[in-house]
């Protein structure tokens, strides 16, 4: 999940080029279409999902161990609200100091309002889950059209300017978190607790058909819902602008599917591996689950380094091919960091802070 979002994020850090609707650059040489033609198939639009799915899965194992205490579900419900009010602040502080595109604020938006389908009915879950794909599609058309129509120009994180950076990355922050990241994951996230309460993947073994065919099914829906966009940013295709955000349209809905399908494959390659003892690349990848937070905002902190005209300046200078190597190599960084930190089951300080913020000292 992370490395996919450090290639989803890295090539936001670049300037200098007319960018498509997913944010890579028109003008890129061969390497540059490839590596963009690659990522709009199987990354852009295809992380986000997972992780939302993820969170609300998770979602529901924290209140099941919160009732398992003894808690009533108000008292359960108002620590998942502190824990995503919370969330909530720490996308805040991520817009501020780093990282336009935050996600952190929209899971933790989305927490709070749709935390009482923890409980709900899988009917009512289910249901929602309709409405907010229904909801996404008309966002999605308003974003392409906006995309289409607004004049071309850098984003924050290609400002030289570093206060002028701070305050176009709130604005973009506030305005995307409600109207476009919220509505994007909120169906996935909605999926993540009908599993959840099936524990999908804490029992695999059980669920092998299941996962199989989310797999199969969701990945060739992204596959084939992503390939038309592929084309038109790559510049293969150009379309009109009708069919452009139609196409950008059919991109980020079957991205939903192959999300979902990613989470599969991981659940699928989990039961396998769980049969025997894992090796060190496994248990490294499992510390980098457990310091998923803290690896996430490290992702930033190094981008910003690299990239940031007012720190590396490197943004200016690469394309899409060497900033997707770089993301790949920031990814290993957090891999190896939380492999050496996390033995003996040591929370890495993001979520150490999170969890104090939400429960207390106790």
């Amino acid at each position: 999940m992370l490395l996919l979002i450090a290639l989803a994020h890295a090539h936001m850090y670049l300037s200098g080029h007319e960018a498509g609707f997913r944010g890579y650059a028109l003008d890129g040489d061969a390497s540059d279409r490839l590596v963009a033609g690659v990522q709009i198939l199987l990354v852009d639009g295809r992380a986000l999902p997972m992780f939302a799915a993820l969170f609300g899965y998770g979602l529901v194992q924290l209140a099941n161990r919160q009732l398992a205490t003894g808690r009533s579900w108000p008292q359960v419900r108002k620590v998942l609200r502190r824990r995503n009010l919370w969330l909530l602040a720490f996308g805040f502080c991520h817009a501020l100091l780093l990282f336009f595109g935050d996600i952190l604020g929209a899971y933790g938006l989305v927490g709070l309002m749709l935390v009482g389908f923890v409980r709900r009915e899988d009917r009512a879950v289910l249901r929602a889950a309709a409405v907010g794909l229904v909801s996404h599609v008309v966002v999605l058309v308003g974003f392409g059209l906006l995309t289409v129509s607004a004049p071309k120009g850098d984003t924050p994180a290609a400002l030289a300017d570093p206060i002028e950076a701070t305050v176009m990355r709130l604005i973009g922050w506030s305005g995307m978190t409600p109207t476009y990241f919220a509505v994007s994951v909120a169906p996935a996230f909605l999926f993540g607790i009908w599993a959840a309460r099936r524990r999908v993947l804490e029992d695999p073994a059980s669920h092998r058909n299941l996962l199989s065919r989310v797999a199969a099914t969701g990945l060739g829906l992204a596959v084939v819902g992503g390939a038309p966009l592929m084309l038109i940013d790559t510049r293969i295709w150009m379309p009109s602008d009708t069919i452009a955000i139609s196409m950008y349209t059919l991109h980020s809905v079957t991205g939903i599917a192959g999300g979902l399908a990613y989470a599969a494959i991981v659940g699928l390659l989990a039961d396998r591996i769980g049969r025997g003892h894992p090796g060190p690349v496994v248990r490294a990848l499992a510390a980098c689950g457990q310091w998923s937070l803290t690896c996430y905002l490290l992702q930033s902190v190094i981008f910003v380094a690299v990239f940031a005209p007012y720190t590396g300046g490197l943004g200016a200078h690469v394309g899409d091919a060497a900033a997707s190597g770089i993301a790949v190599m920031t990814w290993l960084t957090t891999v190896v960091l939380a492999a050496l930190s996390a033995p003996g089951g040591r929370r890495g300080p993001a979520e150490a802070a999170l969890r104090r913020l939400t429960y207390g000292r106790r």
